[in-house]
């Protein structure tokens, strides 16, 4: 079972908390919810991470570090979780409903942290998953308890006067090597830590100011600090004080330049970049090749902590130190346009995405959308301007539609469409864009009133792009509703709208919707229409619409009975799917790889293959059925030929065999690792009638009942009759087996 973990490495040493640090792995282990409660900077989420670190490997399925420093909605505390696992938002249902299902057969330890804000919604999601997932373990931090049945609460305390002697020690030799506590000194550390309540992260800050100055100098000007303090606020709590109090002093110990970038990068939600922080701070007091020299002594004064995503180095504030700086942003005046030039930043980023996906970066692309998330997030949420943020909303397509957040997309272009009404291009495009996510989740209704906008307002601007893309998804949407000759027409004309406008990419999507229009069809230029939309996937180096095309053919070639090609192509678009975390698309393939490995008579591995998918359609919280009624009719087929062949116990071995391969990547990993090669089929008499024997050839062919009948001269109902017999007396379960049977034996034959 995969590890769903996402937990950072550390980057210093965990100091003293020895005791803290056993009770409260003693007490995970007996209890399914633990709260580590206490006052800001007192170390909770250092403990926590500490905890799930060394318990990680008591956990089947891992640890996962959920953030909600940056949430501040609490509706949208289900969705941080399910982006921390993986899971996609497809957006059908309620997203605690897909996490519910994900859960129910794992068991991670979940670390919620910084909770105090949204307590209520934190109580009620962790209600809910403990209920319906026994193996599941949820570790929270948070300045007050959850409050629901069954938690435990470990009080994190400030810490013992060792265990804050050794912190400053470590955290000072970091910055200072030759630093040491010696006889001479121990008395005036020992003041220091007591001076700072014992709190890690008010000793972290002193430790940064012993680089340069002496702990009496240090001592000295804190009491002078902490005075003036409780001078001017006698109701706050003492431990309150402390720590505002030596941030306070920190911000003022920083050049102009530092203190103006602390305010600035308060802007981010979560970690950012280089390239961001050099884009939205730079300029008014601060030069751009400056800004890397002032995050490092930021860094060294631990103001800001550096950390890694995805192998890229990033930055990050602590939520305190943040929220400090965004106080301070706030007073100096300058917030609103700094928030301008962070949504500018992300508006500008959004659209290099997506101008930029068709091709061999789309997997990296996602990574950092994904990397980016808090920060878009940040942005849509903030609005301000009402055109930007449509625009941002609509750059961020392949963000909700491959990435896996359908129902925040949905959610996002719903609330910016109905605030930016003009006319404008941007909305063309969002409409449509809102119709093509509407699509994926399956409400045609909401599609074609988007798309009736779309076309209207397209017309009037003159927007022959966003044209075309109606025109394609016009298309989708008639043949995901069965209205397969009327799909060939919208496609065709489509392919040759994004062709004029220059759009490859439209054009390579429209075919391979139009291929699978046909194919459904019978008609005999699915395989050109296949082949034609495959090179010009492959002549952009692109993965996704290749693999699509692959996919497509793959079905073809099953329809035509050509077993090894349909297994050569379906395997080729799986390779192809690796690393996109897509599990629709994902289990798809393997239903259609497990029919062709049946047909090959390859029961026991068909059946594997079937669990795989059922694996996916588990965690997603629905089933192939969802598909079409076509889809559910040939899994019905494919798992009785299977249960036939194997029998009811060693199918349910086989299955639950496939099963225990989690993720899409997994799977993929799984189903490759062999390729069941279509069996021998001995010369041997035909047991079929000349006519069922020309009926047969002609399915081989790849025609239609209606076709067969046209070039036979006889009725559809005849031609029926005559394929209901061969699947008879073949024991064949469908028009693909017939056409590989045909061609094996006329191969012999020959």
């Amino acid at each position: 079972m995969p590890d769903v973990g996402n937990q950072p490495a550390a980057l210093t040493t965990f100091v003293g908390r020895r005791g803290n640090l056993a009770e409260a792995r003693r007490r995970l282990g007996t209890t399914r919810l633990l709260t580590l409660t206490g006052p800001g900077g007192v170390g909770k989420t250092r403990l926590a991470l500490e905890v799930a670190a060394v318990s990680a490997t008591e956990f089947a399925d891992g640890v996962c570090l959920v953030d909600l420093a940056p949430v501040r909605d609490p509706s949208l505390v289900a969705n941080a979780m399910a982006t921390a696992l993986g899971v996609p938002d497809l957006g059908i249902g309620p997203v605690i409903d897909q996490l519910a299902a994900f859960l129910t057969h794992r068991a991670p330890l979940i670390v919620l942290d910084n909770c105090e804000h949204l307590v209520d919604a934190c109580a009620e999601l962790a209600h809910a998953l403990l209920s319906v997932s026994p193996g599941l373990r949820v570790l929270a931090t948070s300045r007050r308890a959850l409050g629901i049945c069954g938690e435990h609460i470990v009080a994190v305390p400030p810490l013992a006067s060792d265990d804050a002697v050794e912190l400053l020690r470590d955290r000072t030799a970091a910055v200072r090597p030759e630093f040491r506590v010696t006889d001479a000194n121990r008395a005036q550390v020992l003041r220091l830590c007591e001076e700072l309540d014992g709190l890690p992260l008010a000793i972290e800050l002193a430790a940064s100011r012993l680089r340069t100055l002496t702990v009496d100098e240090v001592v000295d000007r804190l009491e002078d600090r902490f005075g003036l303090l409780a001078s001017g606020c006698r109701v706050a709590r003492p431990r309150q004080r402390t720590l505002r109090g030596l941030i306070d002093w920190s911000h003022e110990l920083c050049t102009p330049a530092e203190r103006l970038l602390w305010n600035r990068l308060s802007v981010f939600a979560g970690d950012f970049g280089l390239d961001a922080a050099e884009s939205v701070c730079a300029g008014d007091g601060i030069g751009q090749d400056d800004i890397l020299h002032l995050l490092d002594q930021l860094v060294v004064q631990s103001i800001l902590l550096p950390t890694e995503r995805d192998g890229r180095p990033r930055y990050r504030l602590l939520e305190t130190i943040r929220q400090y700086g965004r106080e301070r942003l706030a007073e100096s005046g300058e917030e609103q346009r700094i928030q301008r030039r962070h949504r500018d930043f992300y508006l500008a980023f959004a659209e290099r995405m997506a101008d930029g996906w068709y091709g061999p970066g789309q997997r990296e692309s996602l990574t950092r959308l994904r990397a980016e998330h808090a920060n878009l997030h940040a942005v849509l949420e903030r609005g301000g301007d009402p055109q930007a943020t449509l625009a941002l909303a609509a750059a961020l397509r392949f963000h909700w539609c491959e990435g896996g957040f359908l129902g925040e997309g949905r959610h996002r272009l719903d609330r910016a469409l109905a605030a930016a009404h003009e006319p404008t291009p941007t909305r063309a495009r969002a409409l449509w864009v809102a119709a093509w996510v509407a699509t994926l989740q399956r409400d045609h209704a909401a599609a074609h009133l988007r798309l009736d906008e779309a076309a209207e307002l397209g017309e009037r601007l003159e927007d022959p792009v966003a044209c075309a893309h109606v025109q394609s998804l016009r298309g989708t949407l008639a043949l995901f509703s069965g209205r397969l000759e009327e799909a060939v027409s919208l496609l065709e004309a489509a392919m040759a709208s994004h062709l004029r406008t220059g759009e490859e990419a439209g054009a390579v999507h429209a075919l391979i919707q139009m291929a699978t229009a046909q194919s459904h069809l019978g008609d005999p230029r699915t395989t050109e229409t296949c082949r034609q939309a495959l090179a010009l996937a492959e002549a952009c180096d692109e993965r996704l619409l290749r693999a699509h095309a692959q996919w497509t053919l793959g079905y073809d070639a099953w329809r035509r009975g050509d077993l090894k090609g349909a297994g050569r192509m379906i395997r080729a678009a799986l390779e192809n799917e690796q690393g996109f975390n897509d599990y629709i698309r994902v289990a798809l393939m393997l239903e259609q790889l497990a029919w062709v490995t049946s047909a090959c008579g390859s029961h026991e591995e068909a059946a594997r293959l079937l669990g795989a998918a059922r694996a996916l359609w588990r965690d997603l919280d629905t089933s192939v059925s969802a598909f079409g009624p076509h889809m559910a009719a040939q899994y019905t087929r494919c798992e009785e030929d299977v249960v036939r062949a194997l029998g009811p116990a060693a199918y349910e071995t086989a299955l639950a065999e496939g099963g225990r391969h989690h993720g899409p990547d997994e799977a993929i990993a799984y189903a490759l690792r062999t390729e069941p090669e279509p069996p021998a089929t001995p010369c041997a008499p035909s047991p079929l009638t000349p006519r069922e024997g020309e009926v047969a050839a002609l399915v081989a062919e790849g025609l239609s009942n209606q076709q067969i009948a046209s070039a036979l001269c006889r009725s559809p109902r005849t031609v029926e009759r005559h394929v209901e017999n061969v699947l008879a007396k073949m024991s064949f379960s469908c028009r693909a087996q017939i056409a590989s049977w045909w061609t094996a034996n006329q191969a012999l034959t020959a």
